[in-house]
């Protein structure tokens, strides 16, 4: 077997896992936007532990986001993806903390 046949094999699983995981971490944005979005029409749902519990998954989808390390065969829309994605954990950390400051001033 040539390595590049070798080569190619293993770039190819760990570009469909990389893949697998961009899109998990992108649903779990999807998901905790909804959330935030929910909390901002419903105040009474801005509970400490809600608070405290949505800082924990932003802290951590922000850890995983910006521990990604981009591989030599990520495309330039790759790249882009992840960008988006890190915009998107910053711009939901400040719709969250809007959200949370408005609901204790409610």
């Amino acid at each position: 077997m040539s390595d590049t046949v070798v080569k190619s094999r293993y770039e190819k699983k760990s570009a469909e896992s990389w893949n697998i995981f961009l899109a998990s971490l992108e649903e779990s944005l999807n998901d905790l936007e909804k959330d935030i979005d929910e909390a901002a029409n419903m105040k009474d749902i801005c509970t400490d532990e809600w608070c405290e519990a949505i800082e924990h998954v932003i802290d951590d989808l922000n850890k995983n986001l910006f521990a990604i390390s981009e591989p030599r065969w990520a495309s330039k829309e790759d790249s882009n993806r992840i960008k988006q994605l890190r915009k998107k954990v910053y711009d939901l950390y400040a719709k969250y903390k809007q959200t949370a400051q408005e609901a204790k001033t409610a």
